[in-house]
Order: C-alpha cells, then sequence, then structure tokens
C-alpha cells in the first residue's frame, strides 16, 4: 500500500490539517475489507475550493477490468471532519471499487475529462451569463479571489502598455513601424478589461505624444455574442478604435487569420484556466489517462426532478436538453416543467451546485497515441511525466491548442502576455489540488505552465513565468511569450 499525502504545506504552522483522525480511518476500513492491500493507493488532497466536483471519499480503478487492476482512495482533507470517513470508504470498497454506484444518477458514459459534460455547462453559463447574474443579483466577477479581475489592476495596465512604446518608438526609429497598430484580446467579458487597457492607453499616449491611439485597432473577442454586445457598451467611449469578432479561443486563427505577423499584442486573462482540461497520470512509470463520468447524487437529483415535475430517470435527458438549447428555449419547449425562464435558471443552479465527478485511470497505449491536439501528440508531456515519479498532472487541452494557435498571429516584435493560474513547476502539481473546482457556474483549473513552455520552446517561443506583480497574495501569474531572440 502507498500513502500519498500531497497538501505537504499544511502539515506544519499554526494550524497544521489533521491528516492522522481521516487517514485512521481510511485504513481501518480497508483492514476491515477484502481488497488486496499490496493493490491500493490512498491519496489525500486539500481541495480548497468550496464548490469542487468530488465527493468527500472517492475509489478510483486503475486499468479497470484487467488483472492489473488497482484501487485509488481519495480524501478531502478539507471536507473530512464533517463526515464518517470509516463508513464511506466502507461503503464504496463493498462494490469491489467500482465508481459505478447504484446511489449515483448518471449523466453520461465514461469520457476523457475535456469531453465531460460539465465544459457543457461551462459554455451555457458565458452564453447564458445574463441570466445567471439576475438569479444571483451578482456579476461573474465577484466569484473571483478579491472580487475582481487582476486585469483591470491599473499599475499593470501601465507597465504593459508602457512596454508596447518602448517597442513601438523603436520600431518607428528605423521606419519599420506599420500604420496600423493591432492589439488583440482574447476573452473579454464585461468589456471592463477593455475599458481599463484602453482608457490608460489613451491617457498615457497623449503624453507620450507619438500619436498612436489615432493607429490603434484593438480587437475584442468572445465566442459569445451576448457577452461581446455587453463589452462594447462598456467600451463606446473608444469606439471607432473597437472591433468586436465572436470566436472560438481554442482557435483564434479561424476568424484572426487575416492579422497573421501583424498582431503586436494578444492579451487574455482568466480565459485559459477556464478551457476544455484532461488529466494524465504517471504510477510506476506507466500514463493513464483519467476518465470521468459527470452525476448527481440520488438524493439531490430526485429533490431537483421534483421541482422540474419530472422523474428521476428522465432527469438525465432534461438536463442535457437544458445544456444543448439554454434555460430560456427550454422553458418555452417545456412548460409542464418550467413556468418561466426563472423556474429553468434555478434548475440550472441546483444541478450545477450538485454536480459531481467520478474517476478511473485507463491505462494509454502509449503517449503518441495520444492527441493533446489535432496537431499535437501526448508525446509533448514525456519530459514532464518521465523527469517526477508518480504525478497527476492538467493537461490543458483547450489551453494548449490556443496558445498555439494564438502565436502565428505575432508580429516578429510582438507578444502573448496572459494573467492566470499557472503552475510554473511540476512539483506544483505533486503537492496541491489543481483543479477542476467551480467558479460559480464555470469551471477552473490551474494552467500546466511547463508544458506551454516546453511547447513554445520546440517552435522557437521563449515563454517565462513571473509572479503578478501589482496585488500581494494573489495566485495569479503572468505568462509573457514571445519570438526569441
Amino acid at each position: 500500500m502507498l500513502v500519498d499525502i500531497r497538501p505537504v504545506a499544511r502539515l506544519r504552522g499554526k494550524t497544521p490539517v489533521d491528516v492522522a483522525t481521516p487517514l485512521t480511518a481510511v485504513l481501518e476500513a480497508l483492514r476491515d475489507g477484502t481488497a488486496d492491500l499490496s493493490r491500493v493507493r490512498v491519496v489525500c488532497d486539500w481541495i480548497q475550493y468550496k464548490e469542487n466536483f468530488r465527493e468527500v471519499v472517492d475509489v478510483r480503478q486503475t486499468a479497470p477490468g484487467s488483472p492489473d487492476q488497482e484501487l485509488e482512495v481519495a480524501v478531502d482533507l478539507r471536507r473530512a471532519g464533517d463526515c464518517d470517513v470509516a463508513d464511506l470508504t466502507r461503503r464504496l470498497m463493498t462494490q469491489n471499487g467500482s465508481p459505478d454506484a447504484p446511489d449515483r444518477v448518471w449523466l453520461e458514459g465514461w469520457l476523457p475529462g475535456s469531453k465531460g459534460c460539465i465544459w457543457a455547462f461551462n459554455r451555457l453559463y458565458w452564453q447564458a451569463l445574463h441570466l445567471w447574474e439576475r438569479a444571483t443579483g451578482r456579476g461573474y466577477e465577484s466569484a473571483l479571489p478579491g472580487g475582481a479581475s487582476d486585469a483591470r489592476n491599473e499599475a499593470a495596465v501601465r507597465e504593459l502598455v508602457s512596454d508596447l512604446f518602448r517597442i513601438w518608438d523603436d520600431l518607428s526609429e528605423r521606419r519599420a513601424l506599420p500604420e496600423e497598430l493591432y492589439v488583440v484580446e482574447l476573452g473579454v467579458g464585461n468589456g471592463n478589461q477593455a475599458k481599463a487597457w484602453l482608457d490608460e492607453f489613451r491617457v498615457m499616449d497623449q503624453a507620450h505624444g507619438r500619436d498612436y491611439y489615432r493607429r490603434l485597432h484593438y480587437l475584442m473577442c468572445d465566442y459569445s455574442p451576448h457577452v461581446l454586445d455587453i463589452a462594447r457598451k462598456t467600451v463606446a467611449g473608444h469606439g471607432e478604435h473597437v472591433s468586436s469578432l465572436v470566436l472560438d479561443a481554442t482557435t483564434p486563427t479561424t476568424v484572426l487569420g487575416f492579422l497573421r505577423y501583424k498582431v503586436f499584442l494578444v492579451y487574455v486573462s482568466n480565459v485559459y484556466d477556464n478551457l476544455p482540461c484532461d488529466e494524465v497520470v504517471n504510477i510506476g512509470g506507466r500514463a493513464y489517462c483519467v476518465e470521468t463520468r459527470a452525476f448527481l447524487p440520488e438524493a439531490e437529483a430526485a429533490e431537483i426532478a421534483a421541482t422540474a415535475s419530472t422523474a428521476t430517470t428522465d432527469l438525465p435527458a432534461l438536463i442535457h436538453k437544458l445544456l444543448q438549447i439554454g434555460p430560456e428555449l427550454v422553458a418555452e419547449a417545456m412548460p409542464t416543467q418550467f413556468t418561466d425562464v426563472d423556474a429553468a435558471v434555478e434548475f440550472w443552479r441546483r444541478c450545477w451546485q450538485s454536480l459531481r465527478r467520478a474517476e478511473r485511470f485507463v491505462p494509454m497505449p502509449g503517449l503518441d497515441s495520444y492527441q493533446i491536439t489535432s496537431s499535437l501528440s501526448g508525446e509533448m508531456l514525456r519530459p514532464l511525466l518521465d523527469a517526477h515519479g508518480d504525478l497527476r498532472i492538467n493537461v490543458n487541452n483547450g489551453a494548449v491548442a490556443s496558445f498555439v494557435d494564438t502565436l502565428p498571429l505575432l508580429h516578429p516584435y510582438g507578444r502573448l502576455v496572459c494573467h492566470d493560474l499557472f503552475i510554473t513547476d511540476v512539483e506544483q502539481s505533486r503537492t496541491g489540488f489543481r483543479g477542476p473546482g467551480k467558479y460559480d457556474g464555470s469551471v477552473v483549473n490551474w494552467v500546466n505552465g511547463p508544458l506551454l513552455a516546453h511547447i513554445g520552446s520546440r517552435k522557437g517561443i521563449d515563454v517565462r513565468y513571473a509572479p503578478f506583480a501589482h496585488r500581494k497574495g494573489t495566485s495569479i501569474v503572468t505568462m509573457t511569450a514571445q519570438v526569441r531572440d
């Protein structure tokens, strides 16, 4: 048996986490059972997100159905004191480690993490954000740590604009500066970030005296037309300098291909951590894909079904209909289940709050057989997995796709600047929980910085990370990517 305690930073200090009590309870439950203890791993995490997709105790099959099958018992130390850990472990182990528990209402079959329905919920949140905000009475930014995006920090904006001016001044002196100066923002949200940037840019340009604002073209990009409508109103004072484009952040060149090699700054904040993500586990030198399966606990599912005047068995189909057409149309199409749009939104919110994921580890035939994106194979993961022993890492498929597809847009002196939740050392995945968690109605995963840096280096791109310099105590890291000198 292997016991893996991951939140090592919490084992010391003024209020060290209690590991002994829940771990003893798990070991007692395992001792009383029939499982081959030589094939059991116990993993203790501290899941910092109060809203997440995991149960306090869960059991995962490794290589399910094969002679090499092992079990992983996962415990959330943060919540372990609020329940009977031994009883939960015994109940799960009586099912022989199978995550197909009868007290769960399953919403899908087994899928790689990035294909699961939590990402359909995530899309719906951004597409129907106005309805969610109306129901909660607060804007989405209030769910972020600190209640606001760090990208709106004035000091950070001034630093970014100053760097741009230095590059443009140098090119201008060499008569190499284009007449049109392009800046792209991916994932504009409500437009507050764009407004903060444009306001500061205009003020600094007036003081600088080079008339760059007149030549500026700022492109706001998002896949939600509704979000772009809101953003356009926010930046109305800069109207003639701003364009808005509907696009998928994972494939920006499909819309922005006409700007190839012309963009001096691609600006991204709190987007990468919100894109579809697989996970890969290395155990004993062998790589496994983390397959997931979304479900609702049976008791909560019964309560939700009753609010929609439907049977629990019909709940999965109703949820998928909601995810497919949204609360406004589902309320119109199903008046028996939903008296109005507000009722459909309440149903959506309750489903989201109760949503959980089971996990299992399926052997990968080889890293080269796995696709991170359509153009990148799992071989890109090898340096990370081979050098760090037993490890579980985020692949961040959506973030990788966005990163790779953005690079061709950059001017030779252009840069991609991203503020987000990055790990900057693979060891950070070993010692802490990196998602997925829930931010209000959306998904959050920490972004695998070493993977992006490795991919960038293979493409002649220098990728650097630095702590966000303008607010103390934040977990946000700034990534800067540009063509290697």
